[in-house]
């Protein structure tokens, strides 16, 4: 895999109403499309045949979306679906401090740390993103290859690639329908090219939590 572009998914409802997402299947609000449409444009410019998504509509619309303007064809992964957030999935923040707030606050503080019934440990979700690039790097040893996913699966992944020590979640910032690039370096290492690229949108939210 000459190059891997990553993208984070268009705007949902999720993202402005201040929602835990994890597997709560939101899709794309108007913002978020027309974010989409415009990630299309700007990659349009290169050279891919494959778009591997995560299988949640507010990815796999992105990824359908951005397939409009390139000859390129959408193959759903579970490697690169989101974190599952167990009972937290889909409900407003504020509530969760209310109902877990021992939980928020390791949350807030050392999330790789986090475990309770229902939850996918953020180490776990580097793992397995981890093993869906090795898998495409394998599968596409020469091509550039876009995969489009989900906040708490570009930060664990991005840190593997990176090979990161914990703590590692918050500190790294990714707008929706950004895009972050990597190349294999003559070591055969991954290197960040790009991080969190967002000069293509017309109009972003920025969440930072």
């Amino acid at each position: 895999m000459k190059k891997l572009i990553l993208i984070r998914h268009g705007e949902c409802d999720g993202n402005i109403e201040g929602r835990f997402r994890g597997r709560f299947d939101f899709p794309l609000n108007q913002q978020g499309i027309k974010q989409a449409h415009e990630l299309g444009k700007i990659l349009k410019n290169f050279d891919f045949k494959f778009i591997y998504s995560s299988p949640l509509k507010r990815a796999s619309q992105t990824a359908d979306i951005i397939a409009t303007y390139t000859p390129s064809e959408v193959i759903l992964s579970e490697a690169f679906n989101n974190i599952s957030l167990g009972p937290w999935n889909g409900e407003l923040k504020s509530e969760i401090v209310k109902k877990y707030p021992l939980e928020y606050k390791i949350w807030m503080n050392n999330p790789e740390d986090l475990n309770f019934p229902g939850l996918e440990n953020l180490n776990d979700v580097k793992n397995r993103a981890l093993r869906g690039v090795k898998e495409l790097q394998t599968k596409h040893p020469q091509e550039t290859i876009i995969v489009v996913t989900h906040r708490a699966v570009l930060k664990p992944l991005i840190t593997g690639l990176l090979e990161l020590k914990s703590p590692w979640f918050w500190k790294i910032h990714l707008d929706n329908a950004s895009i972050t690039t990597f190349e294999l370096n003559l070591n055969n290492n991954y290197m960040m090219t790009k991080l969190n690229h967002t000069d293509h949108l017309s109009a972003f939210v920025e969440e930072k939590y």
